[in-house]
Order: C-alpha cells, then structure tokens, then sequence
C-alpha cells in the first residue's frame, strides 16, 4: 500500500498527463467487477450480506490505521458531518441497499439499475454544483454506454418482471453512489486520502450495526478459521475494500466525480469476463457487442471532455 502511494505521489509530481489515473480506475473497476464470486462464495458457506459487509470493512479499517495519519477528527464539524454522510452513502447504505435488492429483484434488474450511478451523479452535481454542467458529448457518451450495459447484464434473455421495493432500493444503492462521489470531490481537496478512507471505513462500521438489531449475527465464529472463508474476506476486505478505496479517492481527486463515475458503466464488462473465467459462463455476441457499445461511450466521453467544465 505504500508503494502504492509512494507511485501515485511520484507520478502526480512528474507526469502531466492524466493517463495513468485513467488506467488506475479501469484496474480498480476490474476488480470491483469480479467481487461478487467471492461474496456468493462466502454467502453459499454460510454468511449474510450484511455479516460480509461488517467483517470486510473491519479488515479494511485495521489495515487502514498501519499508515493512516493518525488524526482523529476533521478540522469542522461540518467536514465531520460530511465523512459520516461518506461512510453512509459510500459503505452502510449502498452495500445494504444493494445487497437487500437482490432479494427482492431480479440481479439483472438490480444490476442495471445500479449502472445508472453515473448518470445519477451528472444529475445530482448540475442541481447542487454550479461548476457541473452537462454537454451533449458527455450524456451521448453516457446513454450509449448504459446501453452497452444493458445487453451485457440482459445478453439476450430480458424479461420484464418489475418489483416496486426491490428497484427502488437497487436506486438507493446507485443514488448512495452518487452522492459519495460528489462529496469525495470536495473532501479531497483539503484532506489526505488515507484520512478520509479510515473515516469512511469507520462510519460504514458504525451505522451498519443498527440493521443486526433487525437481523442478528447468525454465523458461527469458529467457521471463520476456514480457508475459504477467510481468504475472501481477506480479498475483499484488503484488495477490494482498502487498497482500492483508498486509491478510487485519489481517481475522484484526480479525475473529478463525473469522470471516474463513467468508468462504473466497465463494472459489467470485468463481471462478464470473470465469470467467463471462473464459472465457464459462454460469452455471446450479444455481450460482445454491449462491450463494444460500452468502450465506445468511455472513448467519447473522455475525448471530447476539453468540451465540458473541468471538475476536478
């Protein structure tokens, strides 16, 4: 994680160009992409999402602390206030929304909805931020990769069975993205990376316990020792949770909220090729064509950003 860091401030100060921070997003989607094998594996040995989502984000804040700066508080209130809305709307509610959708909806349906992040944050930053504003090349770009999405997520077998709570928490859970990303913006302009990742690994922790009072622990601790329930939480909690989060808050501070949001619409594309990869699932044209549509509206979003406002 150092070296880590160690690279980011390297390039930062000795390359001008944003390419390598573009690469560093399409890594971390790539392997946000893939995580949901090790938590179906972990759910099928026994663990409920929200037990999952616990275990995974106390791994990363333990972690975080080894070279977090060890301030404790932000310099306001309000900045506090604001890491707690972090914690809620990057860790306890988008995890719990999302996770309790698939419930009640179908995945493909929760999937797509949730792909709308993007969209929800352009939508979001013109209503609230003056300095956002919308460009046809930046919404085309948007609608042709969210169509991209919905034929890799539906590959040919779309069927229409609407479930009122189900898609409307899958869209808390897209919402809740949004709105992390545009107050990360802002965050990460006066405070270290690392700093606010801890925070938002401690209020994910904190307002995550109110829904075991709902539905308490039920998984026996001693099954924890197994090996394959351990290295995926380890996974998750290290590789998925820590590393990047960490490093997707240097993509924001970066790249700007509208701009790393984008590269969520890839999150189907590393699914598709990892459960190629791992659970022998075919790859069709129809998927193959949604990738391209995918790629394409990426390429036209990022060539003609000189065209919109700098959010950065």
């Amino acid at each position: 994680m150092k070296k880590a860091l160690f690279l980011h401030t390297f390039l930062r100060g000795h390359m001008k160009s944003k390419m390598p921070y573009h690469l560093l997003a399409i890594s971390i989607i790539a392997i946000w992409g893939v995580t949901f094998i090790n938590t179906k594996v972990l759910i099928l040995n026994g663990l409920n999402p929200q037990e999952i989502f616990l275990l995974r984000f106390i791994i990363a804040y333990l972690g975080v602390w080894t070279f977090s700066p060890r301030k404790l508080w932000t310099d306001s209130w309000r900045d506090e206030l604001t890491t707690v809305a972090l914690g809620v709307a990057g860790g306890s509610m988008y995890f719990w929304s999302e996770n309790t959708a698939i419930q009640y909806s179908l995945v493909n349906n929760v999937a797509f909805i949730v792909c709308n992040a993007p969209l929800l944050t352009l939508f979001l930053g013109m209503a609230f931020l003056k300095e956002i504003r919308a460009t046809r090349w930046l919404v085309g770009g948007s609608i042709i990769s969210l169509i991209g999405v919905a034929l890799v997520i539906f590959n040919g077998s779309f069927i229409l069975k609407l479930n009122p709570l189900g898609d409307f928490l899958a869209l808390v859970a897209a919402g809740s993205w949004a709105v992390y990303s545009l107050l990360m913006r802002g965050m990460t302009e006066r405070y270290n990376v690392t700093f606010l990742t801890r925070k938002v690994f401690f209020y994910g922790i904190l307002t995550i316990l109110p829904a075991f009072l709902i539905k308490p622990w039920q998984f026996p601790l001693e099954k924890l020792a197994e090996p394959v329930v351990w290295m995926n939480l380890v996974f998750l909690g290290v590789i998925a949770a820590l590393i990047c989060f960490v490093l997707w808050n240097v993509v924001i501070r970066e790249l700007g909220a509208l701009t790393s949001a984008n590269y969520i619409y890839l999150s189907p594309l590393s699914t598709m090729i990892a459960s190629a990869l791992f659970l022998q699932e075919p790859v069709t044209w129809i998927s193959i064509l949604g990738s391209i549509l995918i790629l394409s509206g990426l390429f036209i979003v990022s060539k003609k950003k000189k065209t919109t406002t700098k959010v950065a």
